[in-house]
């Protein structure tokens, strides 16, 4: 027989519910939250599969927030899910995560190790509507894990507060709310404006006075509050304060120690959490266009570069201003090291003109390698990595040649693993860059000459630091782009990895349109390319019915995106199949390099050691004519191993046009003619296709000698 549980010796069961109810209480009279507070608890997640782990909040009616959600990413099909129904099943719901997507359909989703998400329930659904939330992978109906929704349970709500106390400058208001622990929405706010220094103020005590904290206004600001004629607004408590912490907002006039009105806090909020949920849009900030005016400012990357700043409560405000070419991207932010302009370890902004819809965009960066983003790491927007998208636009525009993008950003970290804290106390080190965007409008590799080269310290808390005189012009003409190189008649060909070459090499090169010194809009590269035969990404002519080998020598080690470059032949002008959702790879032709497993998955076959040609000092791109003297300036490095050896039988039916390509990342080849057996092609040297020095030189391929393999 199975002994009874007993309670453990020392305080009866009682007296602990007892001291229980006495927390539960004191809590209620002070009005203190806990911190951190995430709403109220509805359970862990179970897990079934696929390492799925999280606690589970009710933050409000229709949002939950899942502190430390786990899940290693690998289901096919895999969504949060919510419905009504006794158990998790298809008669489900799907939530989106992220919410804001640009595609058709809602992202699938994807690996997390500790990540903290905020979900709301779509279609008007609130928490009483449903009885689980379920990781749920649709295409085999699968519940990977879930947590049921407690019965009774009664999530946070906002608390509608009295209006305005009218005791001076027409100071008055609708009824005031409580939107979240930091968030209070005013509407119908009037106020004359003619207070010489007034603000925003919340405090404690019995009534407002002097020993009280400014809060920002709707935009932000800590400027001396305008005048308001019946506008509805909504304001954020600064740092860490929250509508537990005070007891009364006021309107306060700090220099004549006045108070034009106020509303008391009570003591028995029980409010949503502030986790983001709450999206601050009111009539005013619709109808004003503050473009910074701040006197703060500095000109960087040889003056190509305005940064404006200024400190609003717990965010600051930046914008950034440059001569944009089309399709490309400025960025500032936080060094990954102190005393040096670090990009590993970067937290940055990217901002740009959108061409496809003609507006501004922003985007929260983190570097964790020197590598173009494959999903998991390199520089990546911090949203496609399962982080949270801390910046928010406030305004651009285009004017005279020059792109003014406005933005604002937390002061705090608020995800240590990809965010840093910029200081109000003291200077610290930044860097910024130039460079294009890839077809995902994501930031690709610039040019060493587009980046900060030395350290270079702003002191964010500052007041009236400008040192900005005017914007240097754009180069129009950029340097002569170097010919298309042609390798014909070759059988054995090296691959191996070197750099892009500038405004000389990769994307100039892959323009279709590059005559008369036009600037080059070909594809955007990662400052890496295949160098075949030691020719940065030459045009290839193979026959059908030969075989081909290439010794393949672009890195094995898959811990190191930066160094892991497996090869392979698509009809893809772009490439990286590996990174590509099922669907795009698809949409892909593959002729040589990839295979796949007993369940169906693709992997990389042509994985060798890593040889790179590096720059002895820095990239001379710029400053030297002709690829033959560039290559004097770089020098074969080798990691220790060999090549992988990919033979490629070309098959009667393949295209006339396919493409070398990195499996892991996008853009590094380019182009493989195929032709039939005696068709005149080009001989190496030739410069273009349709230069009249190529028509010359074509003749049979049998003819051609084969290429020197290194």
């Amino acid at each position: 027989m199975t002994p009874r549980a007993t309670p453990p010796r020392g305080k009866p069961p009682h007296f602990c519910l007892a001291v229980l109810l006495l927390i539960l209480n004191a809590e209620l009279i002070t009005g203190r939250r806990p911190e951190p507070y995430f709403g109220r608890l509805i359970g862990r997640l179970s897990m079934y599969a696929h390492g799925i782990r999280g606690t589970v909040y009710a933050v409000d009616e229709s949002t939950v927030f899942v502190r430390g959600f786990a899940y290693d990413g690998t289901g096919p099909d895999a969504y949060f899910w919510v419905g009504d129904t006794p158990q998790p099943s298809p008669e489900g719901t799907l939530v989106p995560y992220p919410e804001d997507y640009n595609s058709r359909d809602p992202p699938i989703l994807k690996a997390h190790t500790n990540s903290d998400i905020l979900l709301r329930l779509p279609g008007g659904k609130r928490l009483r509507d449903i009885k689980w939330i379920s990781v749920w992978c649709r295409r085999f109906t699968v519940n990977f894990g879930d947590v049921f929704i407690p019965v009774g349970l009664d999530p946070p709500r906002p608390r509608v507060l009295p209006e305005f106390k009218r005791l001076a400058h027409g100071l008055r208001s609708g009824n005031i709310s409580v939107l979240d622990a930091k968030t209070f929405y005013i509407p119908n706010l009037h106020y004359d404006g003619a207070g010489p220094d007034a603000y925003f103020w919340v405090g404690n005590g019995s009534e407002p006075s002097p020993f009280g904290t400014k809060v920002p206004n709707e935009m932000g600001s800590l400027h001396p509050l305008r005048g308001y004629q019946g506008e509805d607004i909504e304001i954020q408590l600064p740092g860490k304060l929250t509508a537990y912490d005070i007891d009364w907002l006021a309107v306060w006039c700090v220099e004549y120690r006045h108070n034009f009105g106020h509303v008391y806090i009570p003591k028995d909020l029980d409010v949503p959490p502030a986790l983001g949920q709450t999206k601050i849009t009111t009539s005013s900030t619709t109808s004003q266009t503050p473009y910074s005016t701040t006197n703060n400012c500095k000109e960087i990357l040889d003056k190509r570069l305005q940064v404006r700043w200024e400190i609003q409560g717990d965010q600051v405000q930046i914008t950034l201003a440059a001569r944009l070419r089309k399709e490309q991207y400025m960025s500032f932010g936080i060094s990954g090291a102190e005393g040096k302009p670090a990009m590993l370890g970067a937290d940055v902004v990217v901002a740009y003109w959108d061409s496809r819809f003609d507006q501004p965009k922003v985007a929260d960066y983190s570097i964790t390698h020197l590598a173009q983003c494959d999903g998991t790491r390199g520089v990546c927007p911090d949203s496609r990595l399962g982080g949270s998208d801390d910046v928010i636009l406030v305004n651009g525009k285009q004017n005279g040649g020059v792109t003014t993008i406005t933005y604002r950003r937390p002061l705090a970290a608020k995800e240590s693993s990809r965010d840093k804290e910029i200081f109000t106390s003291r200077s610290q080190s930044v860097i910024a860059a130039f460079g294009p965007l890839n077809s995902r409008y994501e930031a690709n590799a610039h040019s060493f000459m587009d980046t900060t080269r030395a350290d270079v310290q702003l002191d964010f808390g500052t007041q009236n630091d400008n040192t900005c005189v005017g914007l240097a012009e754009l180069d129009v003409n950029g340097p002569e782009p170097w010919p298309t190189r042609i390798i014909s008649g070759a059988t054995n060909l090296t691959v191996r990895i070197g750099p892009a070459g500038g405004l000389r090499g990769y994307t100039p090169i892959t323009d279709n349109d590059i005559s008369n010194g036009f600037l080059p809009y070909g594809h955007p590269s990662w400052g890496i390319a295949w160098y075949i035969n030691d020719q940065l990404i030459p045009e290839v002519y193979v026959e059908r019915g030969k075989t081909y080998t290439f010794f393949v020598e672009g890195g094995d080690d898959r811990t190191n995106p930066a160094k892991y470059h497996p090869f392979y032949i698509s009809d893809s002008s772009e490439g990286g199949f590996g990174q590509k959702k099922e669907e795009d790879q698809r949409k892909q032709r593959v002729f040589a390099g990839v295979a796949y497993d007993n369940e169906g998955y693709p992997y990389p076959t042509a994985v060798g050691r890593y040889c790179e040609w590096t720059h002895k000092t820095t990239d001379q791109a710029a400053m030297t004519e002709t690829f033959e003297d560039y290559m004097k300036t770089l020098q074969l490095e080798c990691n220790s191993g060999d090549p992988a050896v990919l033979n490629w039988t070309v098959a009667h039916e393949t295209p006339d046009l396919v493409y070398y390509q990195c499996y892991t990342h996008n853009n590094l080849g380019w182009k493989i003619h195929v032709v039939d057996p005696g068709t005149p092609v080009p001989t190496p040297g030739s410069r273009s296709l349709n230069s009249a020095s190529t028509l010359k030189g074509l003749t049979s391929l049998g003819m051609l000698a084969l290429l020197a393999v290194r």
